[in-house]
């Protein structure tokens, strides 16, 4: 489509916090939600494990809240975690108002939400949309939603290049419609203030969970903003927003592990109702590990995992399986028909079968940071969601908390963007045809691509050392050059993509490298024990492009 020159606000992203915060500014102006694919591909699209929400009032919030301040290790911002898990059952009973269709007894329309438990939670909060399809249902009801509004546009198909920095403040950006054959259009539109929910990163390592989409694009544009082009080192960081949090990425600890398959999540519910883990051996594992077993908090699973799994050779990892056999009085494939369906294809069974599973990328805790309302460093630019960090997580996310998050803080930015009430500022117009790269060249980028990630998974996983970590950094370092090199007046979805990949795993290494201490999902092997009197605070890759500790 083609977009005005013009929009009161626009939003990057249209997961649950980008859907969730044009419905709020679309009672107040005009919208425009900017997609690099069609709406339904998001990172919320994906979730499967359900939606966790207090919904018994005042005690079963505390309880909430005490759980998320567990599972994020000493470092969750408790301002943050307290309106999460307070506003949450109002979201959430919005949400259902707008159409969305949770798993309810007997299927009936009127009928109880049903519930399910999941590690780290202290009880059954976990409300759930066809069985394991949570995500894609709160996906359905907010567009929908949000497509019956006359003040909402929606631009898919479409790319962020760029943020518009005038007088201090985003008040634009440059968009990228990859749709129009056989050209692509680079249009620059001005807004009265931007929000970036544009979800995560898990692209930037090759094993992972996230779709393709993935790429950090959102969290590499706020950092930028304003900047020089030189994207090949620390150079230009110092003009855009601050990031926090970079080193702590969540890895979901059973992504499907079957050669030539992708890492399909194998959601945590399943260990929910009652899946056990075991090693090459046959033996049940978690008990070495933590006295919650196969509920312990994420990072601890993922990392047993990983022993367990790890062989004597570089790179091999021995087979560790999810077993369900031994799980009665649950129809596994009415209770998880997404996930049956898809193991079916690789001729495997719930009920029957052990399945294969490995860590992978899933989440990232941090991102751009943003005070409790979504404003970032830079005015004029929010964020929300996946692509924020707001100090909810702490240094691991407690499951099913992500979607809450979503509509929660979705709902803040967006208020604190018609609060602040920032007049639009035009910016000076731009209507271009970029040169795309030819054949060779996107063949180079791929390549690239897959060196970066490869390099990422290797370095900067799940055990982490200031070895390690340096030899991802000079891999990186080598990478940006090489695409510096390739992308030479030229512009591209793609090569956009890889671009926001390479700052956003710099910032993971850098951050990484500071952390001297491990916790939550920041492990490091050389400095194995959690540092409160030194590290109990949140990292902030500062616009120099180096990292100081702050206490929130």
């Amino acid at each position: 489509m083609k977009v005005s020159s013009q929009v009161d606000f626009l939003v990057m992203g249209a997961g649950v916090a980008g859907l969730r915060a044009a419905v709020e500014l679309a009672r107040h102006g005009d919208v425009l939600v900017v997609t690099k694919e069609s709406v339904a591909e998001s990172n919320t699209h994906y979730a499967q494990g359900g939606i966790a929400v207090a919904m018994e009032g005042d005690a079963d919030i505390a309880l909430h809240l005490e759980d998320t301040v567990n599972a994020g290790d000493g470092l969750v911002y408790r301002p943050a975690a307290q309106a999460l898990v307070a506003e949450g059952p109002v979201r959430v009973a919005e949400l259902i108002e707008w159409g969305a269709n949770f798993d309810r007894a007997g299927g009936a329309e009127g009928g109880e939400l049903l519930r399910t438990r999941e590690g780290a939670h202290s009880l059954a909060r976990i409300l759930h949309a066809n069985g394991d399809a949570t995500g894609a249902e709160i996906s359905r009801s907010l567009a929908a939603f949000a497509f019956a509004h006359k003040r909402i546009r929606f631009a898919e198909w479409t790319t962020v290049t760029g943020l518009v920095v005038g007088d201090g403040r985003v008040i634009g950006a440059d968009l990228l419609n990859c749709e129009r054959r056989p050209q692509r259009v680079l249009e620059r539109v001005s807004a009265r203030s931007v929000l970036i929910a544009a979800g995560g990163a898990g692209q930037v390592y090759s094993e992972t969970t996230n779709p393709a989409v993935a790429t950090g694009d959102g969290i590499a544009l706020a950092a930028q903003a304003g900047a020089p082009t030189d994207r090949s080192s620390s150079v230009g960081w110092e003009a855009g927003a601050a990031l926090a949090d970079m080193e702590f990425y969540q890895f979901h600890p059973t992504a499907f592990s079957l050669a030539g398959a992708p890492r399909f999540l194998l959601s945590e519910a399943l260990r929910g109702e009652g899946a056990i883990l075991l090693n090459d051996r046959g033996e049940r594992f978690m008990e070495r590990y933590h006295p919650l077993l196969e509920l312990a908090p994420r990072d601890v699973v993922a990392r047993a995992i990983t022993r367990e799994g790890m062989g004597s050779a570089p790179g091999e990892f021995r087979v560790v399986h999810l077993d369900m056999r031994s799980v009665k009085g649950i129809d596994l494939h009415h209770r998880f028909p997404g996930i049956s369906a898809f193991l079916a294809k690789y001729g495997l069974d719930l009920g029957r079968d052990l399945i294969p599973v490995r860590p992978a990328a899933h989440y990232l805790m941090g991102g751009i940071k943003t005070d409790l309302f979504g404003r970032t460093t830079l005015p004029g630019l929010y964020a929300a969601g996946e692509a924020a960090c707001t100090g909810v997580h702490g240094a691991n996310r407690l499951a099913s908390n992500s979607l809450l998050e979503g509509l929660v803080f979705g709902a803040r930015a967006a208020q604190s963007m018609l609060d602040d009430g920032l007049v639009l500022q035009t910016a000076d117009s731009l209507q271009s045809t970029p040169t795309p790269l030819t054949s060779a060249e996107e063949v180079k980028l791929e390549e690239i691509i897959a060196r970066l990630q490869a390099s990422m998974w290797a370095y900067a996983g799940l055990l982490r050392e200031e070895s390690t970590l340096r030899q991802g950094f000079a891999a990186q370092e080598a990478c940006a050059a090489d695409l510096e090199r390739l992308g030479q007046g030229k512009q591209s979805r793609r090569l956009a993509e890889a671009h926001a990949m390479s700052r956003v795993a710099r910032a993971i290494l850098v951050s990484a490298l500071a952390r001297t201490e491990s916790r939550g999902a920041h492990f490091r092997n050389d400095f194995p024990r959690r540092d409160d009197q030194n590290f109990r605070k949140h990292s902030v890759f500062s616009r120099e492009g180096q990292v100081v500790f702050e206490e929130w």
